[in-house]
């Protein structure tokens, strides 16, 4: 039997994604998340600050130990540049 995919057509639609800020209803499950996460980021914010003021701008950049050969040409993209380029591109259109 042939397989099923999801294919994106570039379109958007015209009404909201989701309901209004008003309507939306969180399960206790959902709650409990958004809980867990938040005070997980509290106390990562919290070790940076400590950090802060015994290392003054602790900045770690991973680096591949071992590098993929393929991956020598590739040249980052700046996200918010594109975003900017592709606004501009839709006024002129």
């Amino acid at each position: 039997s042939p397989v099923s995919r999801v294919v994106y057509n570039g379109k958007r639609s015209g009404g909201p994604r989701s309901p209004g800020a008003g309507s939306e209803i969180f399960t206790p499950a959902h709650e409990e998340n958004v809980r867990f996460i938040y005070e997980a980021w509290q106390c990562v914010e919290r070790d940076l600050r400590s950090q802060m003021g015994s290392e003054r701008g602790l900045v770690e950049e991973y680096v591949e130990k071992m590098p993929n050969p393929s991956l020598k040409a590739f040249k980052p993209v700046d996200l918010g540049d594109l975003k900017r380029r592709s606004t501009q591109d839709a006024k002129k259109s």
